[in-house]
């Protein structure tokens, strides 16, 4: 006789309890036990319980394979789903092993479990964990099938229905609830408001919504979106800091002169001078943004006429007291004379014109590209990969799943609400066709060298530009996001012809490659794994894009982008085409409505909130590896996690405006609003 003794833990969400009864059959490779009931009474209702069961048999089993968990479909108490973390089975000999679970059951649903060490498709010699293998991943591509939202965009989930997502990809309760309530919250606010389709009256009437008040940094911009400095500023730490490079040679289509910018440089100076590389170690003091990528984009038409979106060009100086400041601004891609160079001697209100037409198109890049597709998308189709191809045993499956938590459900809630048809992102400047094209573009545009940070950096030669807090916080997650997946895929894949050999691997790459990336070789993006340092350099990025990315794109949203003239997402007027004809009142009548500054802000406020169930970078509450080695390796990361922090608010506190968006303690570990 074999007693092999169960430990089931309930998760500690809320309703994860249930009173049902549960059902355990376990493989083992010489017997198989029998269907035994764990309790006759069921598990109380009680969340982050842990009960001990046993299941005794006449022979021994052998080496565990397989656990089969049943929740029973004829119990007479209400129907209630419940949530099991995991069990530990300790087996006759004394031998704990871990069964990781993590999901939700049904009555009368079941799950084969597998325990042990995490194993590549070729580890497994059993035929009937092969078997079993080759099943879960064969159900998990019928229910997670690859859909096309639109010619030329990522794939995403072929799930429409908020309401019909799986429970295992799903919200929490909390979350769910807290969601809704965020919502409701936002239509009240808005309803009292009574927001009406008329232009403000003056910039004072925009800052009477208590929303801003809840940031410290959005009250800053309100009192400082009109200054060059806090313009520059913006480039570097503000919600979109991925848009700014190194300028050593103008483009042939903007044609700034010396004479125009001499006399915002350093005295004696020359913009020839400023542009070039004076040390070894630093580039020149000139910096560009150029917006190419919104020009004859589709627009909005009202009252009969297309709504304004410029494809501007923006210089900018970094002036011998650190500042980076605007120099001169041109609205759109085609020199002429109706397409003046703005400068910041001009009229005040030419020059504020000039900049919010650049915040604009800054905005729009900030929402739409830097955050929902180069983010959300892209994180949906790793999501995607990782559910479809890499069965739970699998060490990156174990890796990467915690990353991956929520952003299937948040994504299909985006296309149902924001830009699906009659979403909110299509009330913007750019209708659905003009969002559509430029999401398109956003992804052919898309480099491996763009998403992999250090190498971005450098691409945009932005290595020694002082204060920039986006860069410093970045670079050293990256840095310790790669150490930790460096020890992680070295424990599993001990040579590269281990990773060359990993089918299931091999599969994973492979569809991210063709639905995330639509088979664009000239993107770098790679379509196969040949070297151990090749899969640690996109886990990496896999992993600080589901996190530190879309922490410092979303998160500075609201703060940034919540005071409408920082930031507009819609725009009335044309561009101005000649100059000392603008006013601040033909600058009100340009920015949006009240009715599309509260739905706006209404958005971007709901999007950068933190939820109760918020996970921090480097949490993993659901345990999924066994292994003591790799547990020490979570450990040393979130040590090193836990010294930038530290480091980060040692810095903050010396700041008039703390840049907190990378501190791994305010992150959350995945994409998840």
């Amino acid at each position: 006789m074999a007693v092999y003794t169960l430990e089931v833990s309930t998760g500690s969400m809320l309703h994860a309890g249930t009173f049902d009864n549960l059902y355990v059959t376990l493989t083992g490779t010489e017997k198989q036990s029998e269907r035994t009931q764990l309790t006759s009474s069921g598990l109380d209702d009680e969340t982050g319980k842990v009960g001990t069961y046993s299941v005794t048999t006449l022979f021994y089993l052998g080496c565990l394979l397989l656990l089969k968990l049943e929740k029973d479909p004829f119990h007479e108490s209400p129907e209630k789903d419940w949530f099991c973390s995991k069990i530990v089975v300790k087996t006759p000999e004394q031998e704990e092993i871990l069964f990781p679970c993590h999901r939700w059951l049904s009555r009368g649903d079941f799950v084969l479990l597998r325990g042990g060490r995490a194993t590549k498709a070729s580890e497994d010699l059993h035929p009937r964990l092969v078997e079993q293998r080759k099943k879960e991943l064969v159900q998990q591509k019928l229910r997670y099938e690859w859909h096309e939202h639109a010619d030329g965009m990522s794939y995403n989930v072929n799930i429409n229905d908020p309401k019909a997502v799986p429970a295992e990809i799903g919200f929490s309760f909390s979350k769910a609830f807290q969601f809704e309530y965020l919502r409701k919250i936002a239509s009240a606010e808005l309803r009292k408001k009574d927001l009406t389709a008329e232009p403000w009256e003056n910039f004072e009437a925009m800052k009477r919504f208590s929303w801003l008040k809840q940031s410290s940094v959005a009250e800053y911009v309100v009192q400082h979106w009109k200054d060059d400095d806090f313009f520059g500023y913006q480039f570097l730490n503000g919600a979109n800091p991925f848009m700014i490079q190194h300028c050593s040679k103008l483009p042939s289509n903007f044609r700034v002169t010396e004479e125009m910018v001499k006399p915002f440089l350093a005295s004696g100076s020359s913009l020839t001078v400023e542009m070039k590389c004076l040390y070894i170690l630093q580039k020149g003091n000139i910096f560009i943004t150029d917006y190419k990528i919104m020009e004859h984009l589709p627009t909005r038409v009202t009252d009969g006429k297309p709504v304004a979106l410029t494809a501007a060009l923006c210089l900018l100086y970094l002036n011998p007291e650190k500042k980076l400041l605007p120099i001169a601004i041109q609205l759109s891609q085609q020199p002429s004379e109706e397409n003046p160079i703005f400068l910041p001697s001009d009229l005040e209100s030419d020059w504020l014109l000039a900049k919010t037409f650049v915040r604009h198109a800054d905005g729009l890049y900030s929402v739409l590209i830097s955050h929902l597709q180069n983010t959300h998308l892209l994180a949906e189709v790793f999501a995607m990969a990782t559910l479809r191809n890499l069965p739970m045993i699998h060490p990156l499956h174990k890796l990467l799943i915690p990353h991956h938590r929520y952003t299937l459900h948040i994504n299909i809630y985006a296309r149902a609400l924001l830009y699906g048809p009659g979403g909110i992102l299509g009330k913007t400047s750019l209708d659905i066709d003009g969002l559509t094209e430029l999401l398109r573009r956003g992804v052919s545009q898309t480099t491996y060298t763009s998403l992999c940070l250090p190498e971005n950096i450098a691409a945009r030669g932005l290595d020694s530009i002082p204060n920039f807090y986006y860069r410093d916080d970045a670079l050293r997650l990256w840095s310790i996001i790669s150490s930790f997946v460096k020890a992680v895929v070295a424990y599993y894949y001990q040579s590269d012809s281990e990773v060359s050999s990993d089918s299931e691997l091999q599969e994973w790459i492979n569809e991210i490659f063709y639905y995330g990336f639509l088979g664009n070789r000239d993107s770098g993006i790679p379509s196969s794994f040949q070297t151990v340092a090749e899969l640690i350099k996109f886990i990496t990025m896999v992993i600080f894009t589901s996190s530190a990315q879309h922490a410092a794109s979303s998160q500075a949203q609201f703060a940034f982008l919540g005071y409408i003239p920082n930031g507009p997402l819609l725009l009335y007027n044309e561009p101005p085409t000649t100059k000392g004809q603008s006013s601040m009142d033909a600058i009100l009548a340009t920015l949006p409505d009240k009715s599309f500054t509260g739905l706006s802000m209404s958005l971007l406020w709901q999007v950068s909130r933190k939820y109760d169930d918020f996970v921090p970078l480097g949490t993993y509450p659901q345990q999924r590896f066994g292994e003591p080695a790799v547990l020490q390796m979570i450990e040393d990361f979130q040590t090193e996690l836990s010294s930038l922090s530290i480091a980060i608010s040692k810095r903050n506190s010396e700041m008039e405006l703390p840049y907190n968006y990378l501190n791994p303690k305010e992150m959350e570990n995945s994409v998840t609003s």
